[in-house]
């Protein structure tokens, strides 16, 4: 608007903008990669064009574990729906086969002592009635099997195992659904962000991981991949390239007691994908860090696994996670509302291989943080002096204020007297 009237030229309003333009460059977000796992867990995989849909039906069992709840209901329903519609149409079959449907009979059977299969059997209400009474095991009283049909006899054995195949593989399917192991798994927790920094000397990639349960996962087990995509010499593209990384673990195998929420750590050394990666190479990373984690249930003996992950966004560069576990009369107690706080810590911004070959920055690095706390010490320190010194000030002042000054007063006599008030 000023260069439109003339105020300031339009050559210096666009040298300006220039300028800033050049000081502050534009930043291309790049577009996020969909990960491979999930933060709850959840594999990010579709499954498209599967042609041999059999292979399902071979392995029935998994396959109705395998389905949704609203699913596995409705064939649960629909399984003893058809059983008894389907022997109810047989129980009508023998008794029309009989005779016990025509009316005819009915009335001369007073005379002839006439016995039907079935009794009470006259129409397919009563038939149907009969199927369930007969697979459900009820027994009303008001029907029931005569030594008239062999045939009748047969139908109801084999009615009796088909009831209890279909209510073996029925309850079966809905006991493994409610005592699935992912459902263990929903207690186990990891941090939400991951972080780098130096212990003992090296840098290390350390997650938090615990279990809210009072009962424990037996034989636990940490496992950490690598998955990015890679292109060989040859130029074959890999789009899920699987790497696995050493945990460090003062343990011979392993195995972890996860009694309490522990600080999983991975050093970056020469064997990991890591090494070559800086704190500016780590967001222009494309690669994902997945962590499994295995273990028996110690109440069901079912093995369980947990599973997340960490992309380049999630892993703090200098940062250390806080202690949560302390012991308040004689008992450790853990304080889950800091389970992923992190706090800055000196850290060298270069590789482990930089590091490695010049061990002076860590060094360096240290003493630099060394003086700036001390700076910030002094700091903290004076500006408490300073605030000590103004009150002190503050309070003489106030003190002086409430002095009542001498005055004095003359008698009659011309004598002069002084006195306080």
């Amino acid at each position: 608007m000023l260069a439109r009237k003339s105020i300031i030229p339009e050559e210096y309003v666009l040298a300006r903008i220039a300028a800033e333009n050049l000081r502050k460059p534009r930043i291309r977000d790049r577009p996020r990669k969909a990960r491979f796992i999930a933060k709850n867990g959840a594999c990010n995989l579709a499954h498209k064009n599967i042609r041999e849909q059999g292979r399902f039906l071979q392995d029935i069992f998994t396959t109705l574990v395998d389905l949704k709840w609203r699913h596995t209901l409705v064939i649960f329903t629909m399984s003893f729906l058809c059983s008894w519609l389907l022997f109810a149409m047989m129980w009508w079959l023998v008794a029309f086969a009989h005779g016990d449907m025509d009316p005819s009979t009915e009335n001369s059977a007073n005379s002839t002592k006439w016995t039907p299969c079935v009794t009470c059997v006259r129409s397919f209400t009563s038939a149907f009635l009969f199927s369930i009474e007969v697979q459900v095991t009820i027994g009303f009283g008001g029907r029931m099997m005569t030594e008239e049909c062999p045939l009748a006899i047969t139908v109801l054995i084999l009615q009796n195992i088909v009831g209890l195949i279909i209510n073996a593989v029925m309850l079966g399917c809905i006991f493994m659904k409610t005592a699935q192991a992912h459902r263990r798994a929903e207690t186990l927790i990891f941090s939400r962000q991951a972080v780098i920094a130096v212990r003992n000397g090296k840098l290390c990639f350390m997650f938090r991981v615990g279990d809210l349960r009072k009962s424990m996962i037996i034989s636990a087990s940490v496992r950490i991949q690598v998955v990015k995509k890679t292109t060989t010499p040859e130029g074959e593209v890999i789009p899920i390239h699987q790497v696995d990384i050493p945990v460090d673990n003062p343990i011979e195998s392993n195995n972890i007691f996860l009694v309490a929420p522990l600080i999983i750590c991975h050093v970056i050394d020469k064997r990991s994908p890591l090494y070559d990666i800086s704190a500016a190479d780590l967001v222009l990373q494309d690669l994902e860090l997945i962590v499994i984690l295995e273990g028996v249930v110690e109440t069901t003996g079912i093995t369980t696994q947990a599973r997340t992950s960490y992309v380049a966004e999630e892993i703090l560069w200098g940062h250390r996670f806080v202690p949560i576990v302390t012991e308040e009369e004689g008992v450790y107690a853990v304080d889950y509302s800091k389970f992923g706080n992190t706090v800055k810590v000196a850290a060298p911004r270069c590789s482990a291989r930089e590091l490695d070959e010049k061990p002076s920055i860590l060094i360096q690095t240290l003493q630099k943080s060394e003086l700036s706390h001390q700076n910030s010490l002094r700091k903290r320190n004076s500006m408490r002096r300073n605030n000590s010194i103004r009150r002190s000030n503050s309070m003489r002042r106030t003190n002086s204020s409430l002095i009542v000054p001498k005055v004095q007063f003359i008698t009659p006599e011309g004598s002069q007297s002084a006195s306080e008030t």
